[in-house]
């Protein structure tokens, strides 16, 4: 572990600032470089190296792979659900060649670990919506969607046939009171507390009753890191793991909040996301997680509701 230098690629989005927070607790400053196509909001980048990179540009990856001795790389960089779908190729290509970058660099460099994330959006209408297994249907309906699959299939292919040691989560709707949310169908879930607090209301674009799997960002970060320090032996899924927590709705979240903000009023305005998010899974099928290296949430809706009103009011004053 003394030895370990950390590259995060898109450190300065929702995971990534939390993720830097968490690896340079595991290991130190020193050890984990934050990497973003811009310098992150707040002051974090200053704790610990930052480097200024784009993911797409493969010689200024390298160099900073050789500047710090890089042994393992988090590539969190992309374009999410409803952002993509403005720009499909531009998404195509910042999520497929991006990926295509970090494992040619890893396979030329000696790179002993790589994590990269999947989603759920691999997902399509044709799967099953109640605890989506680990291995069904896959026939996604937006191009994030796509690339994540596509992604999926390569982090496979180049674990069988090059030994390169690649691993990912399949996460689900991520919530969390620190980063930003970037762009994705489930932000909802976000937003909706910062508007129940400032505002005590909330208009949600998706409907009523669209039945989402979501995490807490605590447990998120705690599953990436505890699958990147399983012993390689016991894995068995080399393309991306189902990882679950919790299932809601917007008027189930919106209960929630009720409990601590009784006059919060919700109201339903669904847009072109909620065609996103109808295709998607409602629950997850985490079995291979919880065997394979011990998963276990340990977070449901109304522990998840109470700290992230209370972090939030604090942030608000």
């Amino acid at each position: 572990m003394n030895n370990e230098m950390i590259l995060i690629l898109g450190a300065g989005g929702q995971i990534g600032t939390e993720l830097t927070t968490e690896l340079r607790k595991a290991y130190s400053d020193s050890q984990v470089i934050m990497a973003d196509i811009r310098t992150p909001q707040g002051n974090i980048h200053q704790a610990g190296p930052f480097e200024i990179v784009n993911v797409m540009d493969k010689d200024a990856l390298l160099q900073v792979v050789r500047k710090y001795k890089v042994t393992q790389i988090y590539h969190l960089a992309a374009i999410l659900s409803a952002t993509g779908e403005k720009d499909p190729q531009k998404a195509w290509s910042v999520n497929m060649d991006g990926l295509f970058n970090v494992i040619q660099l890893a396979l030329q460099e000696g790179i002993k670990k790589v994590f990269w994330p999947s989603s759920i959006a691999v997902f399509g209408k044709r799967a099953p919506k109640r605890l989506t297994p680990q291995y069904t249907i896959t026939d996604p309906q937006t191009i994030y969607g796509i690339s994540k699959l596509a992604g999926e299939r390569w982090c496979h292919y180049y674990y069988h046939n090059h030994g390169l040691d690649i691993r990912s989560l399949r996460y689900p709707g991520l919530i969390s009171h620190v980063g930003a949310p970037g762009g994705g169908t489930t932000d909802y879930a976000v937003e909706i507390y910062y508007e129940a607090l400032a505002h005590k209301k909330y208009s949600c674009f998706l409907k009523e009753d669209q039945m989402l799997p979501m995490m807490y960002m605590p447990d998120a970060l705690r599953a990436t890191l505890e699958l990147m320090e399983a012993p390689a032996e016991k894995l068995r899924v080399h393309s991306s793991y189902n990882i679950g927590s919790m299932a809601f709705t917007p008027k189930t979240l919106a209960a929630s909040i009720k409990k601590h903000i009784p006059d919060f009023e919700i109201s339903y305005a669904p847009d072109q996301r909620q065609k996103i998010a109808q295709a998607w899974p409602g629950s997850i099928d985490d079995n291979y997680a919880r065997v394979d290296w011990g998963w276990e949430p340990k977070y449901d809706l109304d522990a998840m509701t109470a700290d992230m009103l209370e972090n939030i009011a604090k942030k608000q004053g």
